[in-house]
């Protein structure tokens, strides 16, 4: 009976880690080593007095052996921004699957971990489709630990406060989606994880 008993956890353990994995695509793991510059693994930067730092962090992490650490001092009137992706200046910040490889048509949403320390701070997460338009989430670091934010298409709003000279500015999300990025909002200062970013398959 015992043997039984454990046979039908096995089976079940099984079921549960097919099913996620046939439910969604995973794009980014950060395994790789993270660095800045045109080279580089990570595409980052701040200006208007805002400060930002980003590594791999093998003491906090999600899933693999290392997650993405950022640590910032973001100002009033500064910025900061951390993109992996296609079509970024760090030319190795490639996601784990081409975004033109992935039917899109069958995606409902994008997803990441987050690691939060209750601190209260905004972090915008945004995206970049196939227009070069910006579109952005707001992610509030309300908790602590490890969490899953998970976030539907239809739920990012197009930003309305700055978009690059080359993007079509459309206000229709272009699929693929090239990009994404994580920047902490001012006034606020400390350091937040991201690991395991997924797109989610629709029901």
């Amino acid at each position: 009976m015992k043997i039984f008993c454990l046979f039908i956890i096995f089976v079940l353990s099984l079921t549960v880690y097919n099913y996620a994995q046939e439910d969604a695509i995973l794009i980014d793991d950060f395994e790789n080593p993270l660095s800045g510059g045109p080279e580089g693994t990570v595409d980052f930067g701040s200006g208007g007095g805002s400060s930002v730092k980003v590594k791999g962090s093998t003491d906090i992490k999600k899933c693999g052996n290392q997650s993405l650490e950022i640590t910032y001092d973001a100002v009033p009137g500064g910025y900061i921004w951390a993109a992996r992706g296609s079509d970024l200046d760090a030319k190795n910040a490639g996601w784990l699957v081409a975004p033109e490889t992935i039917d899109w048509t069958k995606l409902y949403a994008i997803s990441f971990y987050m690691y939060g320390t209750n601190s209260k701070a905004n972090i915008a997460f945004d995206i970049k489709d196939n227009g070069k338009e910006i579109w952005r989430f707001m992610v509030e670091d309300s908790f602590t630990g490890w969490k899953k934010v998970i976030i539907p298409f239809n739920d990012f709003f197009a930003r309305s406060d700055w978009q690059p000279d080359n993007a079509d500015k459309n206000s229709t999300l272009d699929f693929p989606i090239r990009s994404f990025q994580f920047e902490p909002r001012p006034e606020a200062k400390g350091t937040v994880y991201f690991d395991c970013a997924e797109l989610i398959k629709a029901k």
